[in-house]
Formats: structure tokens, sequence, C-alpha cells
């Protein structure tokens, strides 16, 4: 109960900051005021670039989707799953690479959901990843950071697996190193033996990893997971290893040693639900400062990727549906009449919420609906078959659940509303089903 109280203050603080945004005058001249209803959420790798290579059609989408004076005609959010680096270094690739202005308020990386995890902010937590995830880290309001490096020099004898990294000769143990509180895995780091072997270290030792082992603490410490995927695409023909295969690694070893699950506190990150509300919030700020006096009905997301990007819009989308169930009974309840029922879809776990149980933002005015829209540039291909139906078949020789471990596998979740080749095949269709120009 106490986490679930914590989680609530954490949304509320975000709601707050979401209310009163700074956004400069430059961004809010970025926007072409007019009437409309409906938000687009982009994924990136896949979708818009390959690596440092933009696919072709999004320069010509992009400049499709600002006026003369480049402001935006509609709310754009970029919902990525990356997350090595600062919104703001984000937001300036892209405006490099698609050749129109991106602000950082446009940016939302996987692990942008943290800022409401607000019970963690004063822990003594262990980062796992690479770039500047102390940087992140503290962006993101955490107080007391040892990144794998810290703890490696810290006690070097604890990595081993690399020869010519092993200490030579004698190296005594850094005492003043604090007791580790939770591991917050932010990303697929560079040596993942060192951050398997560590992060297992802290686990088995309840966050003393210099300390011999003792009866084994389980649960263990929390643990904090930002993005899922399996695969992402990048310049190479086929997918690439994403951070959600160092978790299967993690998870393996971890169960290998102990015969326990490892547990996680939160997964954030597409496709939890999470993310997408925190999406929401920017693209509801955006509204307000196109001059929408309107709530934005529609959300429209596109992405490449059936178990991150559809499977996500599609279990948000489910999410609206019991928000707006959950308000009928409320308003039922209130005036004395008893709410129509129907058959419900099965409820959502907690992993699948994004690391809470319970309903969130029944009080907002949320979107009618959340759209999915596949494209056929990055993890998916028209050439691939689509999952079984029966979700007891997760596994064929040809069919192989992507999907992590904690999110059941449902079918209807990874079909998109709409299939299309290429994002401005994409946006096209997103402005021809709302009736509205695109020229």
């Amino acid at each position: 109960m106490q986490r679930i109280q914590s989680f609530k203050l954490g949304w509320q603080l975000l709601n707050s900051e979401a209310k009163h945004l700074s956004i400069s005058p430059s961004s809010l001249r970025k926007y072409s005021h007019g009437p409309g209803s409906f938000g687009l959420l982009f994924d990136i790798d896949g979708v818009l670039v390959r690596g440092r290579t933009p696919i072709p059609g999004a320069k010509q989408c992009f400049r499709n989707l600002v006026d003369r004076k480049g402001r935006y005609k509609v709310p754009v959010v970029f919902v990525t799953n990356a997350g090595n680096c600062m919104r703001q270094t984000k937001a300036e690739q892209l405006s490099h690479l698609l050749e129109v202005e991106v602000s950082a308020e446009q940016v939302m990386l996987s692990h942008s959901p943290l800022r409401m995890f607000t019970q963690f902010h004063n822990m003594c937590v262990l980062v796992s990843g690479q770039g500047p995830i102390k940087e992140v880290a503290e962006n993101l309001g955490f107080q007391n950071i040892i990144t794998i490096d810290m703890l490696r020099d810290a006690c070097p004898l604890l990595d081993v697996v690399d020869h010519n990294r092993r200490p030579k000769g004698y190296v005594p143990e850094d005492k003043s190193l604090p007791q580790i509180d939770a591991v917050i895995l932010f990303g697929e780091p560079i040596r993942w033996e060192t951050n398997i072997q560590l992060i297992i270290d802290v686990l088995l030792t309840n966050g003393k990893p210099g300390s011999a082992l003792g009866p084994l603490q389980y649960p263990h410490i929390p643990v904090l997971a930002c993005n899922m995927d399996l695969l992402w695409m990048a310049e190479a023909k086929n997918p690439r290893f994403g951070h959600g295969m160092f978790l299967v690694c993690l998870e393996s070893a971890y169960k290998k040693i102990t015969g326990y699950d490892l547990q996680y506190e939160a997964l954030i990150g597409k496709p939890s639900v999470v993310t997408y509300n925190y999406a929401e919030l920017l693209v509801r700020k955006q509204a307000e400062s196109l001059g929408w006096t309107g709530p934005v009905e529609t959300l429209y997301a596109i992405g490449d990727n059936p178990m991150a990007d559809i499977y996500g819009a599609n279990l948000y989308n489910r999410y609206l549906q019991a928000c707006q169930r959950a308000r009928t009974r409320l308003q039922a309840k209130g005036s004395g009449k008893e709410a129509a029922t129907s058959e419900e879809p099965p409820a959502m776990t907690s992993k699948e919420l994004g690391g809470v149980s319970g309903m969130y933002g029944i009080e907002e005015r949320l979107p009618e609906s959340c759209r999915s829209v596949l494209v056929c540039t990055g993890v998916y291909s028209r050439d691939q078959q689509e999952l079984p139906p029966d979700p007891d078949c997760t596994v064929t020789e040809q069919h192989v659940f992507h999907g992590h471990r904690d999110f059941r596998l449902d079918p209807s979740l990874t079909q998109p509303s709409f299939l299309v080749q290429d994002v401005r095949e994409a946006v096209e269709l997103v402005f021809q089903q709302e009736g509205c120009p695109l020229e």
C-alpha cells in the first residue's frame, strides 16, 4: 500500500509539472494554431531513422507536419525506448536528421517516467547502462548514485572475466561504499559480463557486494528496468540485440544461481502503460500551446515493433477504455443508478501498468482511444507471419514470443489498427482518418 501511495504522489507531481511545464517562446511559436482533436506519437528507430540514417520519406513527412514557418500542425511527441542520453541531446539529433526543429519537450525516453518514482530518489541506487547515465539519473531526481564503474573501482576483485582487467597485485577494498538500496537498469551496457556479475553480486548480498554471501534474502532489493525491447533496428539488414536481451541474460543467470525468478519493482518504457500516460501528458501540454480548447480525443502511435509499439499502444487503448468504464461506474454510483455491465478484457497486471496496481487518471479527461499504426521499415516486415492465435501456443518452429517474461501473450494486442509501408504513408493515413488536410 505504501508503494502505491508513493506512486500516486509521484503521478500527482508529474501531472503538476506538466501543467506548469515551462515552454520557451520559441517552442510556442513552433505550433500552428488551429482546431484539432488528435496527437501523434512517433517511435524513432525503425520508423524515422535506422542508426544515423533517415528512412526515406521521413524528412518529407515532417515537412508536411509543419507549416511554412516551421510550426507543427498537431501535437507531436517522440516516444522511444532508447535511454542512454539526455532528452535535449536526442532532440538535437532529431532536429538535424529530420531538418525540422524538435524541442526537448517533445521527446520521451524510456526512463522519463522514473521522475514519478519519487520513493526511490533518496535511496542509494546502482545504475546500469552506457552513456551519461549518472547525469541522466541526477536529472530524473536521484540523489545518491553508484555506477557500475564506481562499484568496480571500489570492489576490484569482483570483475575477473577479462584477464586483462584483473587487478595486478593486492588491491584493498574501498570500505566507504554505502549499502545499495535499489538497482536501476537504464539500457544495454557495453560489457554485459561485468554488469551481470556485479548486479547479481548486489542482489545476492542484499546491497553489500563486497561482503561474503549469507542466507539468500528473497525477495531481493528492488530492481527497476527501462526498455524491454528484445530487438531493435539499426543500419544492419537484420534486427540487433536490445536491452530486453540483456534482461533475459540477467534473469537467466539469477534463476540458475538461486532457483528463484528475478523480480522487478517496475518495468518502464514501451509497452508499459505508464509510458503512454506520460506521453499523453506531453501531448496535452502541446495541445494547450496550440490554443486548442477541447481535449485531444485520439492518439495515433506509429511504430515498427509489434511487441513494443503496437502491443503498448493497444494496451494503453485498453487502459483508456477501462478508465472510461470506471468513470461511468462512479457516475452511476453517484446518481444512484446501476451502470450497464459488459464483458471486459482481463485486468492488467502491475507490470503492464508500469509497476503498481490500480487505475490512475480516472479523474482526468483522457483521450477516448489510442490507435496503433505499424510500419514495415524496421523490426516488422510484411514477409513475417502473424503470431499464433492460440495464447498457449507461444513457441513453434516459426513463432517465438518476443515480449518480456512478465507480459502475457495476447495476440489481439499485437494486431495494429493500421498496417502501412512507411511513416509518410502512416501520417497521410492519420490525416485522412481525421478528415484534416495535410498540405
